[in-house]
């Protein structure tokens, strides 16, 4: 049962985060067919075509249909399906309908990202949404850049896109929060459940990696230790040694970073006595699965129960479910859903900005509808009002978006959720935040 939300906010120092709590925190063959006709609407429309780029907006989805991270494919896909659907519903882009062609990111250990990426590129995809996974997205933004095309992840949170050669405005960004604040939301779940000693068993890659430390910094910062950070490699054969690791490490309670793995980690943590029954366990959005009978990676009954975690986005609200299932009626898991559909009509929306396909000029656009000026919740809606020369804010399903310059999130929300005996999991509360 939903309570009350909380509001968070971060504040930012070069060594440190502080957390200060406020208020009361398909069945798609997977092909890469487009899925419109860009020539239908060119014979229907009288609209001048767009000043740059080829006048069709592309959107080339890199999401996983394959891989560990492959129970997130569904949602991600329905949320670019349905935004498409509505925009074209709605005028389409400039005159012409938006296309959509589908990839398979697959996953860091099938490496197929690349191969994916230059068949959605030579498709002309102006913006590729996707990856989920910040490892395999760090592996084609390059390439995606350099072709002039807009990379918008619905799920990336690596903080690793805000740092370095990727600080700068450019072609990258995003509509889920950077790992800064589901470390912070996490670490405050970890002290209020009155955890004073967590052990930390993190995938090592960019997102485990980060996230851990994210998890730490934020914990030790409010008073409590951490007993023990342990990695283990992307294609460990055996968890042996980290879990006996982290057995003995005098926890009080276990975080584990993780994807699909965690159906072998599981089992092991339960026969070394470090298990969900023996030490409270928290898990994060890479392994907030559906651990039930019904679902694609089942534990036996009982397994989970309790067992908390957390997954950036806000609470996906009744219609919008009911709007996802007319693309895919077999939906039932919603993570990053909103946000995928918030890519594609924020980057739809700052094509008519721009009057341009291009993805330069798309990008140069973003911040611009998204922070300042009337606020508008819909892609007809904020359309309506561009065309009549206003400055929008679009605020959208998954919440008030606000890109920085970077090309993130200024604010966002985390949901926490906590595991049923038949190991479903469900929402708790919302917390929203800003970075």
């Amino acid at each position: 049962m939903k309570r009350n939300s909380l509001t968070l906010r971060l504040a930012v120092v070069a060594t440190a985060s502080a957390l200060v709590l406020a208020g009361c925190g398909s069945d798609d063959d997977g092909g890469d067919e487009p899925t419109s006709d860009p020539s239908s609407s060119e014979s229907e429309s009288s609209t001048p075509a767009a000043e740059g780029g080829d006048g069709t907006l592309t959107f080339g989805s890199l999401l996983p249909q394959t891989g560990s991270l492959a129970y997130l494919g569904p949602p991600e896909f329905a949320g670019v399906d349905l935004a498409v659907e509505d925009i074209n519903a709605a005028g389409g882009v400039n005159g012409k309908d938006v296309v959509h062609v589908r990839g398979d990111s697959g996953d860091t250990d099938s490496g197929i990202a690349p191969a994916e990426t230059d068949k959605l590129l030579d498709a002309g995809a102006d913006v590729v949404v996707g990856a989920a996974s910040s490892g395999v997205s760090l592996t084609v933004i390059d390439k995606i850049m350099s072709a002039g095309s807009i990379m918008f992840s619905p799920a990336n949170t690596s903080t690793a896109f805000d740092e370095g050669d990727y600080a700068e405005p450019d072609l990258y960004f995003r509509t889920a929060p950077s790992d800064i604040l589901q470390g912070a939301v996490l670490a405050n779940l970890l002290v209020q459940d009155g955890r004073k000693n967590v052990a930390i068993l993190a995938r090592q890659d960019a997102y485990g990696e980060t996230l851990a430390s994210e998890v730490a910094k934020n914990l030790e910062a409010a008073g409590s230790k951490v007993a023990a950070t342990v990695f283990y490699g992307e294609k460990a054969q055996s968890y042996d040694s980290q879990v006996q690791e982290i057995a003995g490490s005098g926890a009080d309670a276990v975080v584990l970073i993780a994807f699909e793995e965690t159906t072998s980690i599981i089992p092991q943590l339960i026969a070394a006595g470090a298990g969900p029954k023996d030490q409270p366990t928290y898990f994060v959005d890479g392994n907030t699965a559906d651990y039930s009978e019904d679902g694609d990676a089942p534990l036996p009954p009982g397994t989970l129960e309790g067992t908390k975690g957390t997954i950036p986005g806000a609470d996906t609200a009744g219609d919008f479910r009911e709007r996802l299932a007319t693309v895919d009626p077999d939906l039932t898991d919603y993570a990053y859903s909103a946000e995928s559909y918030d890519a594609v009509v924020t980057s739809s929306l700052a094509a008519i900005a721009a009057k341009s396909d291009a993805g330069e000029d798309v990008a140069a656009e973003m911040v611009n509808v998204t922070t300042g000026g009337t606020e508008c919740t819909t892609f007809e809606e904020c359309a309506g009002l561009l065309e009549d020369g206003e400055d929008i804010d679009y605020n959208g399903v998954s919440g008030p978006i606000e890109f920085g310059e970077t090309g993130s999130p200024t604010a966002a929300s985390i949901g926490i959720y906590e595991y049923d005996a038949k190991n479903k999991i469900a929402p708790v509360e919302y917390i929203s935040g800003a970075i």
